[in-house]
């Protein structure tokens, strides 16, 4: 009865979110002799309610293979998120009764910024990253500033080997502590600069340095001061001074939705000379926090009692982060370049839009990534419609929708899930934030990916988990697997995240099995030498914000493009069981042996980059 593909230039454009004020047009085929006259129905969404926006004429244009093609160009000057369909102009009746489509509008002033555009990010989780060389050639960092650390030396376990794995088993009390240090610092990462610069890496996301308890740092102990095991304010601001030398910049993890209960702010150990919420109602902090029942009865992060929820509400909470000498612009004048925002799910608009305004007005060309594991576009958080990519809150998210999909191609050949997953973000997104994309494969929240792929069976308990390896065979068979899904990771639209130490084939299952040390001196350079070709691979201006199009998907083997102007290229993985051959309407030349021709053959688990300077239309 009728064509109409939302996902294609032709039916809608443009494509991906739009500016408020820019024209759309739309285009829909209707079979001809119908009953049906359309009419285009323009709905506002307000939580999980639609409300009716606009009405607007369709009109035929001509006639193709016997359907009749209308045409209808219209406006939308109010940023918001809204739904559009199509119904009969005769009468109340849908054409397509169960289909409407999202459209996303946001602000004329939305950017995001373009440096970050085309680069590559890595993630340190600083304690396991390096050791500043004097702590490695004493083989202990007892030495360090372990004895200015906030909590009693009898608290901290000190670890002086290096591969070892991380403590996972509870204390006598049931309680995993995270109190393993291995003695990764700023000094050790400004050391490794050389390395991160030859990796083509231009952003460094640091998990979270400030003063806390814990090894992972999500239980901030206080905003203003550098955790001591890492360094302070000073080796900080000179990180960021001589990453700068080498086009890298550094950006923080922002956990605002909760402090640890052992912090300047809660001090329920009455660790800290101040007077914390828990101690007194009289605090000047007693207001962050959510007392059901003061002192003992809070409410909690997940529940987990040693991280108590923060009142995003509160005033002056939401100074204490985002004013004029809040946490946000002091860090950002000691050379920070932008913002991870931790579970950002859990931070209200009104909060994200004033920390946007704070970070912005600082320096307008920093980055703001929020930590969300779904569609960003149409995410509810505690039964509200999140606004993020309307031009008042993020520039960017942690895009676990295309890892889930790379690794699901990888792990069954089904190459449908990516290609439908990549549609919809380039349909939905502004184009802006689709290049600015987080593409991650793993985090410290996740198993490592040679590990997801490499793994025939996982085992049961933990202490398995703990010791495994891959087998010399499972190795061998992943390999060419995170080949594959790395490569996936750098070329499609977005900005590749290295999780630190998944470029020389670093394994692990959960936290903290994922946390494990770098491995200096062990590293799998054939994993390694793959990821330098894939950083050299990035600086093609088409990884900016080139176009992309799939030109394939079948049967596991996957072929898409990318472009800009007069530069093509085109990235094929087969994850069939058989060899395919790919024929083209030119001559192709691949990027690794500098072969061209029209015809080349791709075995399975094998991939293909291809380069072009002229647009290719389809495979023959």
């Amino acid at each position: 009865m009728y064509i109409f593909d939302s996902q294609s230039e032709f039916h809608r454009y443009p494509q991906g979110g739009i500016m408020r004020g820019q024209e759309i047009s739309f285009k829909i085929y209707i079979k001809r002799g119908s009953i049906f006259l359309p009419k285009l129905i323009i709905e506002k969404r307000n939580n999980h309610i639609s409300n009716f926006y606009n009405e607007i004429p369709m009109h035929w244009i001509g006639l193709e293979k016997n359907y009749d093609l209308y045409f209808a160009v219209f406006t939308i000057n109010e940023e918001g998120n809204y739904f559009y369909y199509f119904k009969n102009i005769n009468s109340d009746e849908d054409i397509a009764t169960t289909q409407k489509y999202q459209l996303l509008i946001y602000s004329k002033d939305y950017v995001t910024p373009e440096w970050t555009h085309g680069g590559i990010i890595y993630h340190i989780f600083v304690d396991r990253f390096r050791k500043y060389s004097y702590a490695e050639k004493n083989c202990s960092i007892e030495d360090s500033n372990v004895k200015n650390h906030s909590i009693k030396n009898k608290d901290i376990v000190i670890r002086n080997d290096w591969n070892g794995v991380p403590n996972y088993l509870p204390d006598e009390n049931g309680e995993i502590k995270n109190n393993d240090f291995f003695g990764g610092s700023l000094k050790g990462i400004i050391e490794k600069l050389p390395y991160l610069s030859e990796l083509g890496v231009t952003i460094i996301y640091l998990s979270p340095i400030f003063k806390a308890y814990s090894n992972h740092k999500y239980d901030t102990a206080d905003y203003f001061s550098i955790d001591p095991m890492f360094g302070d304010e000073v080796t900080l601001s000179y990180l960021c001074k001589e990453a700068k030398k080498y086009g890298i910049n550094i950006i923080l993890d922002g956990v605002f939705s909760h402090t640890g209960a052992d912090s300047i702010y809660f001090n329920k150990y009455g660790r800290y000379n101040s007077l914390g919420a828990y101690q007194s109602e009289k605090s000047p902090y007693y207001d962050w926090y959510i007392f059901n029942k003061w002192n003992n009865d809070y409410a909690s992060w997940w529940g987990i009692p040693t991280l108590p929820t923060l009142n995003k509400q509160s005033k002056n909470y939401i100074d204490f982060i985002t004013g004029e000498n809040g946490v946000l612009k002091y860090w950002q004048k000691k050379g920070i370049k932008g913002w991870r925002l931790d579970v950002a799910d859990e931070l209200p608009d009104n909060f994200i839009e004033l920390l946007r305004t704070s970070v912005k007005e600082q320096d307008n060309e920093a980055f703001i990534v929020g930590e969300v594991w779904e569609d960003a576009s149409n995410k509810f958080s505690y039964d509200v419609l999140k606004e993020y990519f309307l031009g008042n809150q993020l520039d960017s998210v942690t895009n676990y929708p295309l890892k889930n999909a790379i690794i699901e191609y990888i792990k069954t050949g089904n190459c449908n899930i990516l290609n439908y997953t990549l549609k919809l973000i380039i349909e939905k997104y502004p184009a802006q934030t689709v290049n600015s994309l987080m593409n991650i494969l793993g985090t410290h929240d996740t198993a490592r990916i040679l590990t997801v792929l490499g793994t025939a069976k996982t085992p049961e308990a933990k202490k398995e988990r703990a010791e495994h390896k891959l087998g010399s065979e499972e190795k061998q068979n992943a390999i060419p697997l995170l080949k594959i899904a790395s490569l996936l990771q750098f070329t499609l639209p977005g900005i590749p995240c290295i999780y630190y130490g998944d470029e020389v084939g670093l394994e692990g299952f959960e936290d903290p099995f994922n946390r494990r040390c770098y491995p200096w001196g062990n590293e799998n350079i054939e994993i390694l030498n793959h990821y330098k070709m894939l950083s050299g691979l990035r600086k093609k201006k088409v990884f900016t914000d080139g176009k992309y199009k799939c030109l394939l998907c079948e049967d596991g083997v996957f072929v898409f493009e990318r472009y800009k102007d007069n530069e093509r290229i085109i990235i094929a993985a087969n994850l069939s069981k058989d060899t395919v051959t790919l024929n083209f309407k030119q001559n192709m030349k691949e990027h690794i042996s500098g072969k061209s021709s029209r015809t080349f053959n791709l075995s399975n688990n094998e991939y293909l980059i291809l380069l072009s300077d002229i647009k290719v239309d389809k495979l023959i």
